[in-house]
């Protein structure tokens, strides 16, 4: 029961937002700035950061970009000592923006989709935690309708809904054997949908300083009809039987307080802090339509804390055409000792970052940024699998976009 409890806990659609793979794709400008974006309205990508700086930006636009993301984990197990690699394929994360209003009006309107949250990760066959996790895909896309309002030339506030929808597709071995030797497996996959809100007010009491607070709300995620099927001996069929669940989790509010300040007319620099209210996670329930002996209801304790994000970044404007940017950014996992698992081989991250900005006519606009994020090295032991070592996570991200300016 204790390994079924454990293929069962990771199925959770938790995991399309841990902050382990919690990168800040949602802009290439701002993702080369560290992530900084709440206390600028750069682009139209203020649909995200802050919906109150969209009332602010100059000119309508449309955007569409794209992030190539490389996961790289190595686990060194603590009992035999052996190193174990992840071989897991690029993940394609997406934005799109759109911004819009009549120029002699003080609304503006913007639409947002992007895939704030997502990873796929692979472990070589035969490592030691492959009765937790032998490969993992999952993906999220919210949708972002929005609203903003610019009450004077200082201050704007703006409003968003959020639709989320992801999905998750997770295999693990089990301790099992079947009559040629290989291990039993299962297989979980699952949808997931949820509702939120984005809040935004920028303010910029002096020419050259700007100031900006964002809200996003708790989404609670609800998987209705998610499926998990056991490749198992026939003799164990009735005891795993494969079926649907149903499972409901808090997503986290974040709350942002951000600065950007022009230095010259040619530097300007950014700076936010991130409070993430992880601490609404505390259990893992599940409910299946088929109970057995073997498979019950099962409610696991996670107990995730808050946590934290600090980000600066600096643009330089290098002439008309051309921009340069640079950032760094500390976060803070919420993951407790105890709770590490191999789909989120969470630690604190310290990242650096940088990107180009090309401005080859007045209407388009070309940026391209590159993240390094780099997980500290994390020793835990699973209070639930007893899968004991040490992970060391890196992550490039190369990422570009297109965007079209028009009255």
């Amino acid at each position: 029961m204790k390994h079924l409890m454990s293929i069962i806990c990771i199925v959770s659609p938790v995991l399309l937002f841990a902050q382990g793979f919690q990168v800040n794709l949602q802009g290439q400008k701002q993702q080369a700035m560290g992530g900084a974006g709440a206390g600028t309205n750069l682009d139209a990508a203020a649909v995200f950061f802050n919906p109150g700086g969209v009332a602010h930006l100059e000119q309508n636009s449309v955007s569409a970009g794209v992030s190539l993301t490389a996961e790289s984990t190595t686990f060194q197990d603590n009992n035999s000592q052996q190193q174990y690699h992840t071989k897991s394929p690029i993940s394609t994360p997406f934005t799109g923006y759109g911004v819009w209003g009549p120029a002699e009006s003080k609304f503006k309107f913007g639409m947002g989709i992007y895939t704030p949250f997502g990873s796929t990760i692979k472990y070589e066959d035969g490592w030691s935690g492959r009765f937790a996790l032998t490969q993992m895909k999952l993906m999220s896309v919210f949708f972002q309708p929005t609203v903003s309002y610019k009450i004077s030339d200082k201050l704007g506030v703006g409003a968003g809904f959020v639709y989320g929808y992801g999905n998750i597709d997770l295999s693990k071995d089990l301790p099992i054997s079947n009559s040629n030797g290989d291990y039993a497996s299962a297989n979980l996959k699952g949808t997931a949908g949820g509702m939120g809100y984005n809040l935004g007010i920028l303010y910029k009491p002096i020419e050259k300083l700007s100031i900006g607070l964002s809200y996003r709300s708790q989404v609670n995620m609800k998987v209705n009809k998610g499926t998990a099927t056991f490749n198992v001996p026939p003799s164990l069929a009735s005891s795993f039987p494969s079926g649907n669940f149903s499972s409901s989790l808090p997503l986290p509010q974040v709350i942002t307080l951000g600065f950007g300040y022009s230095v010259s007319e040619r530097l300007l620099l950014a700076f936010d802090v991130n409070y993430i209210g992880w601490s609404s996670y505390k259990t893992l329930s599940f409910d299946y339509e088929q109970n057995t002996s073997s498979l019950k209801d099962t409610e696991s304790p996670r107990n995730y804390k808050d946590s934290y994000a600090l980000r600066l970044g600096a643009q330089y404007k290098v002439s008309d055409k051309f921009m340069a940017r640079l950032g760094t950014n500390y976060e803070k996992s919420p993951i407790k000792n105890g709770y590490v698992t191999p789909e989120v081989p969470d630690a604190d991250r310290l990242n650096f970052t940088g990107g180009i900005g090309y401005k080859p006519c007045d209407k388009l606009v070309i940026d391209a940024s590159f993240s390094y994020i780099n997980f500290m090295k994390r020793t835990d032991t699973n209070t639930e699998t007893n899968l004991s070592g040490t992970y060391k996570t890196r992550i490039l991200v190369p990422g570009i976009s297109l965007t079209y300016n028009f009255n």
